[in-house]
């Protein structure tokens, strides 16, 4: 196999950074993941993310709707409800979150079992 020039590095990069742009950071996809099993309310994303301040939550939650992941929905009340939905696009990101998950779970193990071990 011949070795990959630096134009094919720079390629394989680019793709890879825009990614990790959109779902850079620990929360954006525990909020993905809380939003695609049916919590859709501010104060229920807090209570099942644990660690996740509101202000953080808040400024989260908004740059998955700027990268239109997510939809922000105000219903008039009283009360004012406010609920977030997932949108089809961001559905297309499952078999990446799967795969992390599956990795994760597979990394804890190693690990573990090498702390087990020594």
């Amino acid at each position: 196999m011949d070795t990959p020039t630096l134009g094919y590095c720079i390629e394989a990069i680019r793709p890879l950074r825009d990614a990790l742009d959109i779902v850079n950071g620990k929360w954006k996809l525990q909020i993905l993941v809380a939003l695609r099993v049916g919590h859709h309310r501010f104060r229920e994303l807090e209570r099942v993310i644990p660690g996740i301040s509101s202000k953080v939550l808040a400024k989260e939650l908004k740059d998955l709707e700027q990268h239109q992941l997510i939809q922000r929905t105000v219903h008039e009340g009283p009360p004012v409800l406010v609920k977030y939905d997932i949108l089809p696009y961001a559905i297309t990101l499952d078999p990446v979150i799967s795969a992390l998950r599956d990795w994760g779970e597979g990394h804890r193990k190693k690990i573990m079992g090498s702390a087990v071990e020594a």
